[in-house]
């Protein structure tokens, strides 16, 4: 994928997400059970940092559970983070607001990220992030920022899996691009809920995961699907860091 066009869909998902924010919010009062099944792997009192953290709803689940240890919850959405700090008030939390495909610029700012950490989420992250090299540009950033032995947890839309939602994919053409523009595995998705919008979503395999593991510094260690319509909507991995020879 040219540079351009990987620009032209995050600025199309920025968009999306800061017009249908309160919508979307809307739609994620609950934690997917994948996710629920992470946190109960938890010991409580590890340093967490959560990337594409959305409205707070898992920090809040961490409150719930009296986790002790220290989050920090990434977004680009202003309007998401607002929700997120309205739902959490302990010294112990963190929101920051940054765009992930600029990722490196934040991990240079070692007084905001407090690196090392125990544990990175990406639940729902990765699928928008476009072009095998922005992925894994963030991925490796990621294994930086772990200590030895650290665990990635991250989920992805296996959305194919359904019919419903396969019948919410729409041409490129209706964002002036072609299929040629884009790689295999990419998708435009339409929302209808307080209006009409359009997101781009990667759709990926195991195997594709698996090779992204292997070139940012990690070995898959768990894979299980989770969430939705015959429990299969989510792709769930854990990875954990390898030290670099």
């Amino acid at each position: 994928m040219k540079e351009e066009i990987a620009f032209r869909l995050i600025d199309l998902n920025r968009g999306f997400y800061q017009s249908f924010a309160g919508a979307f919010s809307d739609t994620r009062g609950r934690l997917q059970p994948g996710v629920v099944n992470v946190l109960d792997t938890l010991t409580m009192d590890e340093s967490i940092l959560d990337l594409g953290c959305g409205n707070g709803e898992l920090a809040a689940e961490l409150v719930r559970r009296g986790f002790s240890g220290n989050y920090l919850g990434i977004d680009f959405s202003p309007e998401m983070l607002e929700i997120a700090r309205g739902k959490v008030d302990s010294p112990n939390y963190a929101f920051h607001g940054f765009d992930l495909t600029q990722f490196e610029k934040l991990t240079a700012q070692r007084e905001i990220l407090s690196s090392p950490f125990d544990l990175v989420f990406a639940f729902s992250v990765l699928h928008h992030i476009p072009s095998e090299l922005q992925r894994l540009a963030l991925t490796r950033e990621i294994h930086a920022l772990l200590v030895s032995q650290g665990r990635f947890e991250l989920s992805n839309w296996n959305f194919m899996a359904s019919e419903r939602m396969r019948a919410r994919v729409v041409p490129w053409e209706e964002v002036g691009l072609v299929e040629a523009d884009v790689d295999e595995g990419d998708y435009l998705l339409d929302w209808r809920r307080e209006g009409r919008g359009l997101r781009y979503v990667h759709h990926f395999s195991e195997d594709e995961l698996g090779q992204l593991a292997e070139r940012s510094g990690f070995r898959v260690v768990g894979t299980s699907y989770s969430d939705g319509e015959g429990e299969r909507l989510g792709l769930y991995q854990t990875w954990v860091r390898v030290e670099n020879d």
